[in-house]
């Protein structure tokens, strides 16, 4: 695994992930044992198709809110008879924000949600774009053409 990937993923908070020709999509996350875990389902964020998704792009970003880094992920999906879910369940139930407790909230996601790993497939990290990857604004009817404002009397110009 690439170094920049372990430092960055050991501070983030929350990751955007990138599935096939979806848009990129922010999830709050955990960083244990050089994976990435996501819960996502029915009472947690949602995060389209990546439980069905083998393979996606996770993007980090720093303390200055710009990518720092994009690298490749398996996709693997978490469940409660696996060895892994009683080591990591519990630290991710912790950093869930607004949790009333860990005990309950791990039964839950056992029930009803997804707990997926992200497992770096290789060094090689994705090449950063040239230009800015912003999206122009969906369209929406409450769109409106703004009208100047109404003077009363002539404004001067400064020189």
């Amino acid at each position: 695994m690439h170094p920049l990937v372990s430092e960055a993923m050991k501070k983030a908070a929350i990751a955007w992930i990138a599935l096939a020709d979806q848009p990129l999509y922010a999830v709050w996350c955990l960083w244990v044992d050089e994976a990435l875990y996501v819960v996502s389902g029915p009472g947690e964020q949602p995060a389209p198709g990546l439980a069905q998704a083998s393979s996606a792009a996770v993007t980090a970003r720093g303390d200055h809110g710009g990518r720092i880094v994009t690298w490749w992920a398996q996709v693997e999906r978490l469940r409660p008879d696996m060895e892994a879910w009683e080591a990591v369940v519990p630290q991710l139930a912790g950093k869930r924000l607004n949790s009333t407790g860990a005990e309950q909230l791990a039964d839950r996601w056992g029930r009803e949600c997804v707990v997926s790993r992200l497992v770096p497939t290789d060094d090689e990290l994705a090449q950063l774009p040239d230009g800015s990857l912003a999206a122009p604004p969906p369209p929406s009817p409450a769109v409106q053409a703004t009208r100047k404002p109404f003077r009363l009397h002539r404004v001067k110009k400064r020189p």
